[in-house]
């Protein structure tokens, strides 16, 4: 069957139709050619746009925060490699700065435990930071409560560099 053969019947009906009604069916085709159109073109265009600058906002985040962490691998591959004894003594120093007498530390092998107690979050996290550009120690375990009195307590576990 051909096409033609579909189309001659609408053909016919429609010129059987009076101008009244022939107006009235190409305005209805119009408008829902419009509407296709719409809804096929620029409905989801439109949509994509719209999400586009809160899109924008978390990628440049995302590319600023990559640009630190590739700043940060960069710095420390440019210091000399340590030893797991250096790295030891500058975890040591590290403890004693940030974390003084609220913390206590044991050593077993590459890995170091150490207890917090009454911590503030903010504390916690400069000496982590300190502690893997200074010492190259990385976590390993984390096992930490907050207390009533807004800090923590618990056991942090870091290995240090192979020797």
């Amino acid at each position: 069957m051909k096409i033609a053969d579909f189309t001659a019947p609408l053909a016919a009906r429609f010129e059987s139709l009076a101008p009244r009604e022939k107006l009235m069916v190409v305005a209805a085709s119009a408008l829902v050619g419009v509407a296709l159109v719409w809804w096929i073109a620029f409905a989801p265009a439109l949509r994509v746009l719209r999400g586009a600058e809160a899109q924008h906002r978390t990628l440049d985040a995302q590319e600023q925060r990559m640009s630190t962490l590739q700043a940060q691998a960069r710095a420390m591959q440019s210091q000399p490699r340590q030893g797991q004894e250096e790295a030891l003594r500058r975890l040591e120093l590290a403890i004693r700065q940030q974390l003084a007498t609220s913390a206590r530390y044991s050593i077993q092998g590459d890995r170091v435990s150490v207890t917090l107690t009454n911590v503030a979050s903010e504390t916690i996290s400069q000496w982590l930071a300190q502690a893997r550009v200074d010492a190259h120690a990385l976590p390993a375990e984390a096992k930490l409560q907050r207390n009533p009195a807004g800090t923590w307590d618990g056991t942090l576990v870091l290995v240090l560099p192979p020797q």
